[in-house]
């Protein structure tokens, strides 16, 4: 049986006890949420017993780095690395987006590899297949989609997303209403063009049914791809998203039904004063799935800075109950990320969820800032690296900062630092 199956049987699984252990949780509240679909467990049932990263309610935010090769630079090494950058920084879960005529060899490389849930966009290995093929990403059938489902499944893919929200409707109310940046969604963009060169409707969604019985063969999470994300400000909370949101609530209803765990996927570029408003929105029309949102970006004007207008959106978005963060990198917009820019991505990612963190009142969030307090008044250096989001970088900053006045003390305020001369008086 699949996890929400368990967990509607009264059953707590060792995956479920995995997760109250790691989220300081009773094991029957993660299971109450698992049979009410406001948790979900990212683990194929390939994996070990108590392998598995919870994502939802009442749990701590995740966060998810995207990797994988492009058509223009394709290096299993490069990815491995962004992989091993990645889970080193703190990421819980990685996806390997990978486009190109290698993605199986390295997506079966990332899963071996890899120490935590890996997801994937199987409509992209059926694009890059089409094209090494021949054919055009138009011309894929729904068969070689539907095949590409069943081997990421196979394999061992922990999640994945499905582009099934984006209909003809969708894209009819787009059209009407008038988009800036259209569709910029690659899997959209793919599903999108596939419908209108074939004159037919989207087959993930047609076929939505057989893609829940590959998923749940293997417990696989389907995570419901946003397809119409904005892609600018201008397009935020639009007709066409809000028309694939209500049609993602209708398809997270049937994956439940069907014993399938799913989540949802949001916006995208989104104006700060609008991000409360969709998750709120998301969790009505969804029942309450875990929210996974990229960003969102709160400004188009920062290329080379959009880990940070990603990380301000994030922060907001989380604090408003999303529970999983797709960080951005500074190359995006501009070009495949780095190593360096994955570690840059997942820090400021990981801030941002960890502010949602506070905001939301996850058990012992806040005690890790107390924490910092008390080695900051003690002014414990060590401790104080120690305890940082990124110790490698705090080190280094303290090394160029100390002060030759005294050990204690850094060179912002030397001899006038606040917290040690007011211990004589206070």
């Amino acid at each position: 049986m699949t996890q929400i199956e368990n967990a509607r049987e009264g059953i707590i699984t060792a995956r479920m006890e995995a997760v109250a252990r790691a989220e300081a949780r009773a094991p029957e509240y993660v299971r109450g949420c698992v049979s009410a679909g406001t948790v979900v467990i990212l683990a194929n049932s390939h994996r070990p017993p108590e392998f598995g990263v919870g994502v939802g309610l009442g749990l701590r935010t995740k966060v998810n780095a995207n990797i994988g090769a492009s058509p223009d630079h394709v290096n299993v090494d490069d990815e491995i690395e962004k992989l091993r950058v990645a889970v080193d920084a703190g990421a819980d879960a990685v996806m390997d987006l990978s486009v190109c005529g290698t993605a199986t060899e390295i997506l079966q490389t990332i899963l071996r590899e890899s120490s935590v849930p890996v997801g994937t966009v199987p409509l992209y290995q059926a694009a890059a297949d089409a094209v090494s093929s021949g054919k055009a990403v138009v011309d894929m059938t729904e068969e070689e989609i539907l095949a590409a489902f069943e081997s990421h499944a196979e394999i061992g893919v922990d999640f994945f997303v499905v582009h099934a929200a984006i209909t003809r409707e969708a894209i009819a109310r787009m059209r009407n209403e008038g988009r800036l940046t259209k569709i910029i969604s690659r899997g959209g963009a793919f599903a999108a063009e596939w419908m209108v060169r074939n004159d037919a409707e989207n087959p993930l969604y047609t076929r939505f049914d057989e893609i829940l019985g590959i998923a749940k063969a293997r417990d696989v999470t389907i995570s419901l791809g946003d397809a119409m994300r904005p892609g600018c400000l201008a397009d935020a909370t639009d007709r066409g998203q809000i028309q694939e949101l209500l049609i993602q609530g209708e398809l997270a209803d049937r994956a439940r039904r069907a014993g399938v765990q799913v989540m949802i996927e949001g916006p995208g570029h989104v104006p700060i004063n609008e991000i409360e408003a969709n998750v709120v929105l998301q969790k009505r029309v969804c029942g309450g799935a875990p929210f996974y949102v990229l960003g969102p970006l709160v400004t188009d004007i920062a290329p080379g800075y959009d880990h940070i207008t990603a990380a301000i959106g994030g922060a907001v978005a989380a604090a408003a109950g999303a529970d999983f963060l797709c960080y951005v990198t500074p190359c995006e917009h501009l070009a495949l990320p780095a190593a360096e820019d994955v570690h840059a991505g997942v820090m400021a990612c990981r801030i941002a969820a960890h502010a949602g963190d506070i905001a939301k009142g996850v058990p012992g969030a806040t005690d890790w800032d107390d924490s910092m307090a008390r080695s900051r008044r003690a002014r414990e250096w060590a401790e104080q690296i120690k305890t940082a989001i990124d110790p490698g970088l705090a080190a280094e900053l303290r090394s160029r900062g100390a002060s030759s006045v005294a050990a204690d003390i850094c060179t912002m305020c030397g001899e006038y630092c606040p917290m040690k001369g007011v211990e004589t008086y206070l």
